[in-house]
Parts: C-alpha cells; sequence; structure tokens
C-alpha cells in the first residue's frame, strides 16, 4: 500500500522544487560572510518541510474538501495569529511579522496564503453555478479582506498584495461576469488612491515614486534597485562563481538571501544559473497546473490554480523589483529565498497536490 502510493506521487514536481531550494541554499551559503546560522536553519527547515509534505501526502484531500469546520478553523487560528504580531512580535526593520522563538522566527502569514487558497476553494467550488450573484463576490472577499487589512498595517504591502492577486485569480478562474470584474477593477483603484493619501507610508510611497523616477534618489531610496542591476548585469553567462560576486560578497547587495537572492544567483551564477531557475519554476507551475487542467472536481482546479497563482504572484513580484521594472515591496522568491515558514508552507501545499494525486 505505502510501496503504491510513493509510486502515484509527483517525483517532477518535488524533484523540480527540492532543486530550487537546493540553488537557494548554495546562495545562501556564498552570502552567509561567515555567518552560516541561516543556511543551517534553512536545511533544518527543508528536512521538516519535506517531512511534512510526505505526512501531508498520505492524508485523504477529501478531508480539506469535506470538513467546512476544520477549514475554518484553520482560517480563525491564522487570523488570531496575524493579530498577535501587533502585541507579541518584535519591530524588525519597522515591520512587525514574525514571532521570534529563540533563533526561530515563525511568520503566520505565510500559512495564511495555504489556508485561503483551501477556503477559497471550497467556497467557490460550492457555489460555481451561482457565480452570477455579486454576493458571493462580495462574501469571498471579506474572507480576503480581514487578513489582508492585518497584513498591511504590519505593514507588509506585498504580501497584501498577493492575497488580493490570489482572490482576483480565483474569481476570474470560477467565471465572475465581466460587468462584475469591471466594477470590481474601479473599486480597486479607489482603495488604491485613498491608500496613497491616508495609508501608506512615506518610505513605501518613495519606492513608488523611486520606481517610476529612478533618477530622483539613486543614493536612498533607488540604492536597492541599483545596486541589483549591477549584480545582475556583471553576471554574464556563466557569472563570476560562488562565493566570488563583489555585489554579493562586499556587502553592495542588499538582503542577499531574501529580496534579492536572484541577483545574487545572477552574479554569480550567470545567465546560465538563471536559465535552470527559471526552467525549474516552470516545471514546477506546469505540474500544478497540469492538475488544475485535468482535475474532474472543482475543489482540485480551484485549489491547484490558487496555489500556481500564489507561486506565479511571488516570482513574478521578486525578480519584476530585482530587475527595477517593479517596485520594492519586500517580497522573497518561493522556495529558493530564505525563510523557513514560507519552505514549509510551500511543501505543506505541495503534499495536498500529492495526496490528490494519490488518492
Amino acid at each position: 500500500m505505502l510501496l503504491r502510493d510513493f509510486k502515484k506521487m509527483d517525483w517532477v514536481l518535488l524533484g523540480a522544487a527540492f532543486l530550487l531550494v537546493v540553488m537557494g541554499l548554495i546562495s545562501i551559503y556564498s552570502s552567509s560572510q561567515e555567518d552560516f546560522l541561516n543556511f543551517r536553519k534553512q536545511i533544518i527547515f527543508l528536512v521538516i518541510a519535506i517531512s511534512l509534505m510526505f505526512l501531508v501526502s498520505f492524508v485523504d484531500w477529501r478531508e480539506f474538501r469535506q470538513d467546512s469546520y476544520l477549514i475554518l478553523t484553520f482560517y480563525f487560528l491564522c487570523i488570531i495569529s496575524l493579530i498577535g504580531l501587533f502585541f507579541f512580535s518584535p519591530e524588525i526593520r519597522g515591520v512587525r511579522s514574525w514571532y521570534k522563538i529563540g533563533d526561530i522566527s515563525i511568520d503566520p502569514i505565510e500559512f495564511t496564503k495555504i489556508v485561503l487558497i483551501i477556503l477559497l476553494a471550497k467556497y467557490f467550488s460550492m457555489r460555481h453555478i451561482e457565480m452570477y450573484r455579486i454576493k458571493h463576490i462580495i462574501l469571498s472577499g471579506f474572507y480576503v479582506f480581514i487578513p489582508c487589512v492585518l497584513i498591511f498595517f504590519q505593514p507588509d504591502l506585498g504580501s497584501s498584495l498577493i492575497l488580493i492577486a490570489l482572490w482576483v485569480g480565483i474569481l476570474v478562474i470560477s467565471g465572475i461576469k465581466l460587468s462584475h470584474f469591471v466594477i470590481l477593477a474601479f473599486c480597486g483603484l479607489l482603495i488604491f488612491s485613498l491608500c496613497w493619501s491616508f495609508l501608506l507610508k512615506d518610505y513605501q510611497k518613495e519606492r513608488v515614486s523611486n520606481f517610476i523616477v529612478p533618477q530622483t534618489d539613486p543614493l536612498g531610496a533607488g540604492w536597492n534597485r541599483m545596486q541589483s542591476k549591477i549584480a545582475i548585469g556583471s553576471g554574464g553567462i556563466f557569472g563570476q562563481g560562488v562565493g566570488k560576486g563583489s555585489q554579493t560578497q562586499y556587502g553592495f547587495l542588499p538582503e542577499p538571501q531574501t529580496d534579492f537572492i536572484f541577483a545574487s544567483i545572477a552574479e554569480e551564477m550567470g545567465l546560465s544559473g538563471v536559465v535552470v531557475l527559471f526552467s525549474l519554476f516552470l516545471v514546477v507551475i506546469w505540474r500544478i497546473v497540469s492538475l488544475a487542467l485535468t482535475a474532474q472536481e472543482n475543489f482540485l482546479r480551484l485549489f491547484a490554480s490558487g496555489l500556481a497563482i500564489t507561486l506565479i504572484s511571488g516570482f513574478f513580484i521578486n525578480i519584476g523589483m530585482n530587475l527595477g521594472i517593479l517596485p520594492i515591496i519586500g517580497i522573497s522568491l518561493p522556495l529558493v529565498s530564505y525563510g523557513g515558514s514560507g519552505l514549509v508552507s510551500i511543501f505543506l501545499a505541495i503534499g495536498i497536490i500529492q495526496s490528490i494525486r494519490i488518492h
């Protein structure tokens, strides 16, 4: 029984995801500057993530679909954990996003993303023939609105945008009416205008302004973008070599293990490393999307689609930040950047995908 289940698993998806993590580990090791704590912790996170993935894989996925109370319990636990950040989380670089337990940081936002994928998949799979009713857009939006607001005021604009992208993407896949989509887009622009005027902090506005006019503050808000582009451009075809990138090794590249790990990889592994990175990510997305396209049930289709949307959003925003084509809003590169919570949450989602394949 166990051997048969192992054979049914999607080893192509798991292999591609694992190799992406390995590329991240190489880059984290290279940029550690003789302090390998993050590297060691990421290896431990990987072991935990893969172990939990196998555990979830052998649980029948239909438990997630059928038990509404279980899904809502996870949802409310996520809301409570997000509220708790304002009271129990240390402020790190002006942001309250992590619970600190010794040397370990736990980010509930990453787990909230996965729970929302399950919740929205459950909600719309039960109501796909009623998508003409605007009440379903409003109610599903309310589920997303609560964590989105809590995350926004940490402040974490980037993660809030990914939750919005997830919600809109699942709405489109579920069959939202064009007129409702236009109204939704108009409301989004109105809310963004209000947030710009009254809610966004000065440094967030500076990042957007500098993105539009990069020359305004090259030594201030534009410094990170400039150093990232220099690192990427200096990599050439085969890179400067692991541990030999000048921007990465001499501290010019900011956050080379998280936000700007793509620039670090491009500098030290070159275009060839970037091609490998993109190829592995495309394999991961292809395997998830193929499940969505062949799924016979709406829950499966929406869950796989939601996971793909979340990964693509994070990948696109992070690389856009590194290339200077998007504002810097603090989004890490899925499966590659340092971060235990993100790694564990993605592998938990992959575990559900494996459960679908097995059962």
